[in-house]
Formats: structure tokens, C-alpha cells, sequence
């Protein structure tokens, strides 16, 4: 019997799933215990451990991947030079995905009804705050505070970077190791670490680079492993979504879920198309084909660390990308690269600023598209990270109603943040082949080969 192909599992699990949450709401919707209730329970307790079984995985697969990497590589210029690469790709196509963004949200004007502000979605806006759980006022306000310690009051956006810079440099490596916030920090101890490997004589340099580069092997057949439990899992993850979900305040935001999707997707499929065509010489069907397994478990996660395994496996083992590239432009991007919530905060700061009537002109628009492009860096390895980095632009900007407006919002953004955290991966694996290209490997995108072996 022909084996099922994982990423027809997960579509099959996705849609199990969203059929068995809807049936459930249809006769249950209103109940808080009973088999039902336990039934969505126990749901949520299975994609917890599934996504524990990915993030286990994270640590060594970074610096595992990170170290044989560079440690492959010939001399500090190659590294640099990859480096180089890696940082402009990822600069230039967030900068593209906010474009999009803005001319989406300028196009459509969700927040607007005949040009003037939408009064439905303002008095939702008002109803939902007021109607908010303990945990949502919570959270909200913690994003606000940590919006407050790094946005205009202390400093702007410079203090932003600092704050970014600072974190790059970890003061406790096994900290760093455990803290997602500070994951970026692990990667920067990794890449010098490895630098100072290829410093050491040739026998000590040899036996340091195989251990790692077996490291990695091993970290790459756990991964095998847990994806085998991905139906499963993703499964338990989508079910207490889908049955959770406030069907009211979807079709009240629908002109801006609408615009959020409808950006994402013309990122996705037209603009990342058309680099990986005319500047990575490859062919974007064959790319999505390759990436498929791992834009499915982004988009079910909702998780672009948690994706990271997923993701290496299939830019090696499906693109056909060299360890050496992969290693380095992935976990470096599933920190730093957010072009799908860059492209979401754009869209979601001017919404608000449309419907609490805020006028902004094109000078103002330019400082929200700088704004996206630096917090999508900036705070992106903190929890909630579009939640403070909206904060922050909502502050800058002077809009009020930030701390209403983003509670609605929170109360309906799962669909929206699984959808641009696949956009996130997307932009990391093609990054990954882009820059495997320049650097002139072979076989990219030729189709599947046997995963690479240590030497």
C-alpha cells in the first residue's frame, strides 16, 4: 500500500479537524463541560505536546546547524559574504511585503464606510473591551508596558535597536538557551563559536566539525520523527481554534481580515514568485511543491521556531540547498525574518487609525512602513511580538484608542497569525535558495534527493 505523503496529512488533519470543531459548536456551543467540552480539552492537550516535541528540538537543531555551517565554510570572507546576502534578502523583501501592505490597506480602506470612519467596527471595538477576560486585559497590558519601556517615551526607535543589539549579546548562554526571548542572542554564541572553530589547528578543527555536523544529523532524524506525529498533532492543535472562534466579530472585521489575507497572499504568490524566478533562476511552483509539508505545519503552529525543523528538512532534503547554506540563513531568519507580520502590522496600525478617524499622510504612512520594518526585526523574539510591536507604532504615531482597538483584535488574530507565519517561512526557505544560488550550487530545485550524510 502506497504510503500517504505527510503534507496530504496534514491537509487531511486540518480539514478533520475544522469539520469535527464546527459539528461540535453547531450542537454545543454553549456548553463549558461535559464529554464536549473534554473532547476540545483533551484536544488542546495533544497539540501542546506536539508543539513541545518541536520546540525540544529547537535548541540543539540551532546550534548543531549554525556550527557545522559556518564551520564548513571557507575563511571569514565566505562567511561574510553569506551573511551579507542573508541580511539584504531579508531586508528587501520585508520592505516589499510592508508595501504591499500599505497599498492593500489604502486600496480596500477597511476602517472606512463612504470615506468616513466605520461606526460598527468602533462600537465593537468599544463593547469588546468592555467585554475582555481577566487573561486578555492581562496580556494586553503587559504588551503595553513592554510597548511603553521601548517605544517613544524612552527613546524611540533608536532605543528599539539598542535593545535589539544588546540582546544579541547574551550575558548567560544556557539562559539564552532556555528563554525564547532570547533566542537571537543563541545564535550569535553559536556563529562565534563556530568562527573560533575554524581558528583551531586541523585535527582539533576536523574532530569539532564532525561532532556538530553529526549533531545535526541526529537533530534532523528526531525531526523525522516527530513529523511522523503530525496529523495528530496538528489535529489537537486546530480543533479548540476552530471551536473557540466569535463568529460575530469575524463578519464585523471582515472588510479587514479580508485585507490582511489578500496582502499575504500577493506576497506570497506573486511578489516571492517573482524573485525566486528572475533572481534565484529557479521555478516557484517547484519551491511551493518542496516547502509544501513545512508552509502546512507553519500555518497550523502558528510558530515559525516551532516550523524551524520542519523547514531545514525540507530546504536540504526537497530544495536540495547545501547544510552549509541552510544551517545559516534559516535559523537566522526564524528569528529576524518577519515579512508576513511586518506586512500585518502595517495593514492592522492604519485600520486603527482608520476607524478611530486619524488622518495620516504619506510622510506619516513612510514612518509607519520604517516602523513595521524595524519592530518586525526588533521585538520578534518576544512573546506576543506583533501585540508590542503595534503598541509601538500605535504610540509613535499618536493614534488613540491603541489599547481598545488591539483587545478586538486579539480576539480574532489566530487565523490571521497562522497565515502570515507561514508567509514568515516562506520567506526563509526562499531566501535559503536564493542565496544557495548565488552562491552557485547545483541542483537546486531538481527534485527530492536522499538527506545529506556527514562526511
Amino acid at each position: 500500500m502506497k504510503k500517504i505523503k505527510p503534507h496530504w496529512q496534514i491537509l487531511g488533519a486540518l480539514a478533520l479537524a475544522t469539520l469535527v470543531a464546527l459539528v461540535l459548536r453547531s450542537i454545543a456551543a454553549e456548553a463549558e463541560g461535559g464529554f464536549i467540552g473534554g473532547f476540545v480539552g483533551f484536544c488542546e492537550f495533544v497539540g501542546k505536546i506536539f508543539m513541545s516535541l518541536l520546540k525540544m528540538i529547537i535548541v540543539p537543531l540551532i546550534v548543531s546547524s549554525v556550527v557545522a555551517g559556518i564551520a564548513s565554510l571557507h575563511g571569514m570572507a565566505g562567511f561574510g559574504r553569506l551573511l551579507g546576502k542573508t541580511a539584504g534578502f531579508y531586508a528587501l523583501t520585508g520592505l516589499f511585503a510592508i508595501l504591499v501592505g500599505l497599498f492593500m490597506v489604502n486600496l480596500i480602506k477597511p476602517g472606512l464606510t463612504d470615506g468616513k470612519p466605520n461606526e460598527i467596527i468602533k462600537e465593537a471595538f468599544e463593547s469588546n473591551a468592555e467585554s475582555a477576560s481577566e487573561g486578555t486585559r492581562e496580556k494586553v497590558a503587559a504588551a503595553r508596558a513592554e510597548a511603553e519601556g521601548i517605544g517613544p517615551g524612552s527613546g524611540g526607535f533608536f532605543k528599539l535597536m539598542a535593545n535589539f543589539v544588546e540582546g544579541m549579546i547574551p550575558t548567560n548562554v544556557m539562559k539564552a538557551a532556555s528563554d525564547n526571548r532570547a533566542m537571537l542572542g543563541l545564535i550569535f554564541f553559536s556563529i562565534l563559536f563556530a568562527v573560533a572553530i575554524t581558528r583551531l589547528p586541523v585535527d582539533s578543527m576536523g574532530t569539532m566539525r564532525e561532532f556538530f555536523q553529526s549533531l545535526n544529523d541526529v537533530m534532523i532524524l528526531l525531526t523525522r520523527w516527530i513529523m511522523a506525529l503530525a496529523p495528530i498533532g496538528v489535529f489537537g492543535l486546530l480543533v479548540p481554534v476552530v471551536y473557540q472562534s466569535g463568529g460575530q466579530l469575524f463578519l464585523v472585521l471582515g472588510k479587514y481580515f479580508f485585507t490582511v489575507l489578500a496582502s499575504l497572499l500577493i506576497h506570497s504568490v506573486v511578489i516571492m514568485p517573482l524573485i525566486l524566478r528572475y533572481v534565484g533562476k529557479v521555478s516557484p511552483l517547484a519551491h511551493f511543491k518542496a516547502m509544501r509539508t513545512a508552509l502546512l505545519t507553519a500555518f497550523s503552529t502558528a510558530s515559525s521556531s516551532a516550523t524551524l525543523p520542519v523547514t531545514m528538512r525540507g530546504v536540504q532534503d526537497n530544495a536540495g540547498v547545501s547544510k552549509k547554506v541552510a544551517s545559516f540563513t534559516l535559523p537566522l531568519g526564524a528569528t529576524v525574518n518577519m515579512n508576513g507580520t511586518a506586512l500585518y502590522e502595517c495593514v492592522a496600525v492604519i485600520f486603527v487609525a482608520q476607524v478611530v478617524g486619524f488622518q495620516m499622510d504619506i510622510g506619516q504612512q513612510f514612518v509607519v512602513v520604517l516602523a513595521a520594518l524595524l519592530t518586525s526585526i526588533g521585538v520578534a523574539g518576544i512573546p506576543s511580538a506583533s501585540l508590542v510591536a503595534i503598541f509601538i507604532i500605535l504610540l509613535n504615531s499618536g493614534i488613540p484608542g491603541a489599547e481598545i482597538a488591539i483587545m478586538t483584535l486579539l480576539a480574532v488574530d489566530r487565523l490571521l497569525d497562522m497565515s502570515r507565519t507561514a508567509v514568515n517561512v516562506l520567506g526563509d526557505s526562499c531566501a535559503a535558495v536564493v542565496v544557495a544560488r548565488s552562491e552557485g550550487e547545483a541542483g537546486i530545485l531538481e527534485g527530492p534527493r536522499p538527506p545529506v550524510q556527514s562526511a
